[in-house]
């Protein structure tokens, strides 16, 4: 296996944040907010923040904008990842992804177990690559 550059130069990375959600408003999007406010924390640019409903085509069609963009690096999807009937995050995204990572879903669930115990197995968490663009999505 390769090994891991500690000493590697900082780089700043565009980001799209997307909150799926039928019920969060701009005030209410605590999640989305706290996600632009890491990101921007770390030294990264957030160039967009929207919220859709759980509709697998509003998502998708989105999505599908920002990966096409090239002012957008990474996709941070929260919300839509639970096992409820209108939680579609993973079959919207899914057809997009070029690439998977399989391990992101596995080390987020692992993780997650500390605090939340058996209910991680709930999380459907995934991340994928798509036109370039890495796009993770958490409950």
């Amino acid at each position: 296996m390769g090994h891991c550059a500690t000493d590697a130069e900082f780089v700043s990375l565009k980001i799209a944040v997307l909150t799926v959600s039928d019920s969060r408003t701009e005030e209410t999007d605590t999640s989305g907010q706290s996600l632009k406010e890491r990101a921007t924390k770390a030294g990264h640019e957030v160039v967009e923040k929207r919220i859709v409903i759980d509709d697998v085509y509003q998502l998708r069609s989105v999505v599908s904008q920002w990966i096409a963009d090239d002012n957008v690096q990474i996709v941070l999807v929260n919300g839509g990842t639970g096992l409820t009937g209108r939680d579609v995050t993973p079959q919207a995204l899914t057809p997009l992804l070029d690439k998977h990572v399989p391990g992101f879903g596995e080390l987020f669930r692992q993780v997650s177990f500390e605090e939340i115990q058996t209910s991680t197995v709930q999380s459907r968490a995934f991340a994928g690559l798509a036109n370039g663009t890495l796009i993770f999505c958490l409950p």
